[in-house]
């Protein structure tokens, strides 16, 4: 009989409610397609992530911080950290569906798991541009907080409608880069000093 390994379960449990998550949404996901996907039974999933709206936020926590780690933002270079955002979410395309079923499920009005974690991790952000602002780097014309979000949206729009980006920019090559190529040009300006 081989021997229990709780963390590589625990693993295969999160990677399958991730992917399941972001097909579904939560209240379309079923804990019982994530047992199986993960071939783990369903009181496990309980016994180690709670009810499936707490491991809904599990999942979305660690998909953020991820994303945290691995697309810091720099007030230095907008260009480099557009490029990163977007080459993260072409890459990891759950994240962005993550949140997009958060905002359908939540709303406005409903706080967050973990919201208050969530912006302490924006408020780095934020300091970051404004750390920008005050060295002269980019404008102090929009609060840095709208800043941000301003530049999250024009990175992220693309992935979050890919449909629309296929029949107002195409998606070939050249399309790609040059849609890449605005997106940098239009960060540039919104930052101009």
């Amino acid at each position: 009989m081989a021997a229990r390994d709780p963390e590589a379960t625990k693993a295969r449990i999160f990677e399958a409610a991730t992917a399941e998550f972001a097909r579904h949404g939560i209240a379309g996901a079923r804990i019982d397609r994530i047992a199986a996907e993960a071939k783990a039974n369903k009181q496990l999933i309980y016994a180690y992530f709670g009810n499936k709206a707490e491991l809904f936020a599990r999942v979305l926590e660690r998909s953020m911080l991820d994303l945290a780690v691995a697309v810091p933002v720099d007030p230095d270079d907008i260009d480099g950290w557009i490029d990163r955002v977007m080459d993260y979410h072409a890459a990891h395309p759950e994240v962005l569906r993550l949140l997009i079923w958060e905002g359908m499920e939540y709303g406005s009005g409903i706080e967050l798991p973990d919201e208050d974690e969530r912006q302490e991790h924006y408020r780095s952000k934020i300091a970051a541009l404004r750390d920008g602002q005050e060295r002269g780097v980019i404008t102090d014309a929009i609060p840095a907080r709208d800043l941000l979000f301003l530049l999250i949206a024009l990175a992220n729009w693309a992935a979050v409608v890919p449909q629309m980006r296929r029949i107002v920019v195409g998606v070939d090559g050249p399309d790609r880069d040059r849609l890449r190529a605005s997106v940098r040009e239009a960060a540039r300006r919104l930052i101009a000093p």
